[in-house]
């Protein structure tokens, strides 16, 4: 039986005003966050050769944007974005849909939709989306329900449906980390790890035939992977460089706007995919190791966070967004150190992007909307059970 001081606590968590969650937002979470969007922004400065111009003081603009997302989401209710999970989900399938008929071309792929203003990635969104839906699927599944495999076909297709879309376009990295995520999100709602073995049996097999249906270049980068040194100034370069100003940046670094490499543009795509290289040429191991224990922290806070909610979608979502963020984290720094093909991912909150800032941003939001809302406890069908 519930006690009339447990029941006014839950009314009180679900009801609460908003200086009342503003008061109960993690702001040791959101410093951490910002501390590293700074970083990104003294990087972006000196790739520009010490000029605010033409990536620093964009981005800069698109945090603080980001941040007022952020700060908004998390005051919606957790029961409204179970609501509108798969509404969330319908309009980043409808963009991506929207990407193979009227998409930009840019870097050899079809991936962003002009809107004028803003140029907009409907895969970064469906990063999201597909967390939110997943959750929304999964929340008040039962073991047994979790284990039928009829149960998990509708979900199975809600995750390869987007993917399907992003490899057209094609995005090998974005497509990795759609699958991975959503895997992070299945084995959390409880299914069993010899399904996975299954999946990723198969999906081994399948790798010859896959591999006939690959473009040229996608084919080279796993070739260049294995051997980057069998063509040096042609497809393994990207990654040779980068190896090169990762160790010449020795312990301390060469300083800051000091890089060899990146400064004399022998570091491709110093802004967005290599920012990490030249982060590291500049101020060495140290400098490096620094950067990966602040992301740590972040990494730290969202599991803490997550945990604390007392509904399963809350949980989800919280865990979903997390993984998601260490993805971005692992592909980009293996990539760059060459233990991992070059895919295309971007470094969270570093590298240049407006609609990868804005997506994690939001993001993070959906995490602290979690956290402040970590009471209220959330029925099978999504109705409260405040009641």
């Amino acid at each position: 039986m519930i006690s009339s001081r447990h029941l006014h606590f839950r009314f009180s968590r679900s009801e609460m005003s908003l200086r009342e969650k503003l008061w109960h937002v993690s702001w040791s979470f959101v410093a951490l966050i910002t501390l590293v969007c700074c970083i990104g922004f003294f990087t972006l400065y000196s790739a520009a050769n010490g000029s605010m111009e033409p990536w620093a003081d964009r981005q800069m603009m698109r945090f603080l944007v980001g941040m007022a997302v952020m700060l908004a989401v998390s005051m919606v209710d957790i029961r409204s974005w179970m609501r509108w999970a798969y509404g969330l989900y319908a309009v980043a399938l409808v963009l991506l849909v929207a990407v193979e008929a009227h998409g930009t071309v840019g870097m050899g792929a079809q991936r962003w939709i002009d809107l004028g203003f803003i140029q907009i990635q409907p895969s970064e969104i469906m990063k999201i989306a597909m967390v939110l839906a997943l959750a929304r699927y999964f929340h008040g599944a039962s073991y047994q329900d979790v284990g039928r495999p009829l149960f998990l076909l509708p979900a199975l297709v809600m995750v390869f449906l987007p993917v399907a879309l992003v490899l057209k376009q094609p995005d090998l990295g974005t497509a990795m980390m759609l699958t991975m995520a959503s895997g992070a999100i299945f084995f959390l709602a409880g299914v069993r790890l010899w399904k996975f073995g299954l999946l990723i049996a198969g999906a081994a097999g399948a790798v010859p035939v896959a591999w006939q249906f690959m473009r040229e270049y996608q084919r080279q980068r796993i070739i260049t992977f294995l051997n980057p040194e069998n063509d040096p100034l042609g497809s393994g370069y990207h990654i040779l460089q980068s190896k090169i100003a990762l160790g010449s940046g020795g312990l301390f670094g060469k300083g800051f706007m000091l890089g060899t490499q990146s400064h004399l543009n022998f570091l491709p795509e110093k802004q967005t995919d290599f920012i990490f290289t030249m982060l590291a040429e500049e101020w060495g191991m140290m400098g490096g190791v620094v950067l990966v224990v602040l992301y740590a922290l972040i990494l730290f806070y969202g599991y803490v966070l997550s945990m604390r909610s007392r509904s399963q979608f809350g949980r989800l979502v919280g865990l979903g967004v997390t993984s998601t963020f260490f993805l971005y984290v692992f592909i980009n720094i293996a990539m760059v150190m060459g233990l991992v093909p070059v895919v295309g991912v971007p470094l969270p909150l570093i590298s240049y992007g407006g609609t990868a800032m804005l997506t994690l941003l939001f993001g993070f939001g959906l995490v602290m909307s979690v956290y402040i809302h970590r009471d209220v406890i959330i029925g099978r069908r999504g109705a409260s059970d405040d009641v």
